[in-house]
C-alpha cells in the first residue's frame, strides 16, 4: 500500500509543479502582492493549476503506457509502466482531481475556465499535437501563457500585453532547449516528431525567442516601473546561465531539473522575485 501511494505521487508529477509559479506571476507585477485576499486567491489558483497538470500527465502516462513500457528509463521511473500504480487505481486519482476542479468553479469560475481550455490543449497534445513539429513547441508555450493568464483571472486583473509576449517567447524557448537535449541525448529516438527536428534547427529557434524575451521583457519593465530596470541584468544571467547547464552541464532535457539542480539559477529567480517585490512595493507604506 506504501509503494502504492508514492506511486501516485510520483504520478501526479510534484516536481513539475515548479512551472506553475508562472501563475503567480499578476499577483506580483499588479502590485497586489500586500492584499491578503489577492494573495489567497493567488496561491489558490497556482494550487487548481497543479492539480490540471497533474491530471494531465496522468492521461499523458495512460496512452503512452505501452511505448513507456518498453523504453529503457521510464519503464523503471513511470508507475504505470513500471507496474507499482494499476490504470484502475490512476484513473480513481483522475475522478478525483477532475472532481476538485469542478467544485472549485464555485468560488474562481474565470480561473477555472482557463484551466479546462488549459486541460483540453493538452490533451490535444497528447493524442495529435506533440506528433506535428513546430505546433507541438507552440503548444508547450501556450500552456505558460495560460498559466499567466489564469492569475490574472484569479484576481480579476488586467495583464499587459507585453507580460504575454514575454512569456510565450520564455516558454519557446524552454520547449526549444527541451526538444534540443532530446535530440542531442538520444535522437530521434525518443519521440516521433524530432526526425522532423535537428540540433542545428531547435538552436535558431532558441535564439530567436531568447532574444524576443529578453527585448519584450526590457520593453515591459521599462514601461511600467523604472525601478524594474535592475531586474534586467538578471534576465540576462539567467538566461545564459540556463544555456551553459543545458551545453556543458547536459541538462536541459526536463527544465523542472535543470532550475531544481543549479543553484546559481534557483538563486537568480529567488533574487528577481525579491527584487521585483522591491521596485513594485508602494512607495507610501
Amino acid at each position: 500500500m506504501n509503494n502504492t501511494f508514492k506511486g501516485l505521487w510520483a504520478l501526479a508529477r510534484p516536481k513539475q509543479w515548479v512551472k506553475n509559479g508562472f501563475v503567480l506571476a499578476p499577483l506580483v507585477f499588479s502590485g497586489e502582492f500586500l492584499n491578503s485576499a489577492a494573495i489567497f486567491n493567488s496561491f489558490l489558483a497556482m494550487i487548481l493549476f497543479c492539480l490540471a497538470s497533474s491530471a494531465v500527465y496522468i492521461v499523458n502516462d495512460i496512452y503512452d503506457v505501452k511505448s513507456d513500457r518498453l523504453h529503457p528509463k521510464k519503464s523503471v521511473t513511470r508507475p504505470l509502466a513500471s507496474g507499482v500504480v494499476t490504470i484502475p487505481i490512476a484513473l480513481i486519482l483522475l475522478c478525483f482531481l477532475y472532481i476538485t476542479l469542478c467544485f472549485s468553479w464555485f468560488y474562481l469560475p474565470k480561473t477555472v475556465l482557463v484551466i479546462f481550455v488549459y486541460i483540453v490543449l493538452n490533451y490535444a497534445y497528447t493524442f495529435v499535437l506533440k506528433h506535428k513539429p513546430v505546433v507541438d513547441i507552440f503548444t508547450i508555450a501556450i500552456g505558460f501563457v495560460l498559466r499567466v493568464y489564469a492569475g490574472a483571472k484569479a484576481l480579476d486583473v488586467p495583464v499587459s500585453s507585453w507580460m504575454f509576449i514575454t512569456t510565450l517567447c520564455l516558454a519557446l524557448y524552454l520547449a526549444s532547449m527541451k526538444r534540443r537535449q532530446e535530440l542531442a541525448q538520444s535522437g530521434s529516438k525518443g519521440r516521433k516528431v524530432l526526425s522532423k527536428y535537428s540540433v542545428k534547427l531547435v538552436d535558431r529557434y532558441a535564439e530567436m525567442s531568447a532574444t524576443g524575451a529578453l527585448v519584450f521583457y526590457s520593453m515591459y519593465v521599462m514601461s511600467a516601473s523604472p525601478r524594474l530596470v535592475i531586474t534586467i541584468p538578471l534576465v540576462l544571467f539567467g538566461l545564459f546561465r540556463y544555456w551553459y547547464v543545458v551545453e556543458e552541464l547536459d541538462g536541459g532535457e526536463s527544465p523542472t531539473d535543470a532550475l531544481l539542480s543549479d543553484w546559481q539559477l534557483i538563486f537568480t529567480v529567488l533574487l528577481w522575485v525579491a527584487v521585483c517585490t522591491w521596485a513594485l512595493w508602494p512607495i507610501s507604506i
